[in-house]
């Protein structure tokens, strides 16, 4: 019998985890379950049960413990009230210990509330934190970790609005992971290199510049490319911009003017340049 493997995340949009099944046949997409992972316990949804999943590459699946409970879920509000909570006094301590530039982005207790760890961000170039764990540990009196993420992450994890303008950023609404973006990208699409067109609310270059890009490279496959000669309904011209959404292009003309054609209207010069 294969093994049932199953698709856990443990915030919304969060990355997905694959644990064994083995012993719980009976899981669906939906429900919450409790799961060990490197900071203890802890309780997670099913998003995926995949038919094929890959082998992990070191080592082998952790099982999951068990099917959630009532108790469980409602233990879980309890301590997300108390993660809002740390988050405040975290921040707090930081002031009290002069360490200004550290921002703490999210806490999260274990379900048993034997671990505390504390997502944070650092620009400075002295990380001081080591400080603040050994004052947050004295006071909880749980072992406590903190753990250093990217802009990206702090962006997500906040949330709020995109700079497009949409109420929910992508990131937080249907990402779950980040995958490497380039200027190249918003070159190919014809996008302003303003840091206010091509910069998220993160400070680094906009995720959807590489949700729109594989478009955009196929589009200009088809399309004629800048400084080619073509002849159009008003003569021979150079073309100086191409539009993939509109399917047209922006042509030079000899007497020149400069016009907007449909890719059907266009063909080819003969002319050499």
């Amino acid at each position: 019998m294969s093994n049932i493997i199953v698709g856990i995340h443990f915030q919304k949009a969060g990355k997905v985890y694959h644990f064994s099944a083995d012993e719980y046949p009976d899981l669906e997409v939906g429900d919450f379950v409790i799961v060990e992972t490197s900071r203890g316990q802890q309780l997670g949804q099913i998003v995926d049960i995949p038919e094929n999943p890959r082998e992990p590459k070191h080592g082998s699946w952790k099982p999951v413990l068990r099917k959630a409970t009532g108790r469980d879920l409602v233990l879980r509000q309890v301590w997300e009230q108390k993660e809002e909570e740390a988050i405040e006094f975290c921040r707090e301590k930081a002031e009290e210990l002069n360490i200004k530039d550290v921002k703490i982005v999210s806490a999260e207790f274990t379900l048993d509330g034997e671990r505390l760890t504390f997502l944070y961000t650092h620009e400075g170039k002295k990380d001081r934190t080591n400080k603040l764990r050994k004052a947050l540990k004295k006071h909880y009196g749980v072992k406590v970790s903190m753990h250093k993420i990217g802009p990206r992450d702090a962006a997500k994890i906040i949330g709020g609005m995109g700079a497009c303008g949409m109420d929910i950023r992508c990131c937080t609404s249907f990402m779950t992971q980040f995958t490497p973006i380039s200027i190249k990208m918003a070159k190919s699409q014809g996008v302003s290199l303003a840091p206010s067109e091509i910069t998220g609310m993160c400070g680094r270059l906009r995720c959807c510049l590489k949700h729109e890009h594989d478009f955009y490279v196929e589009a200009h496959k088809d399309m004629p490319k800048r400084k080619k000669r073509v002849s159009t309904p008003m003569g021979e011209g150079k073309v100086i911009k191409s539009n993939p959404i509109k399917d047209t292009v922006l042509v030079s003309l000899e007497n020149h003017l400069t016009k907007e054609f449909s890719c059907e209207d266009i063909e080819p010069s003969n002319k050499k340049k």
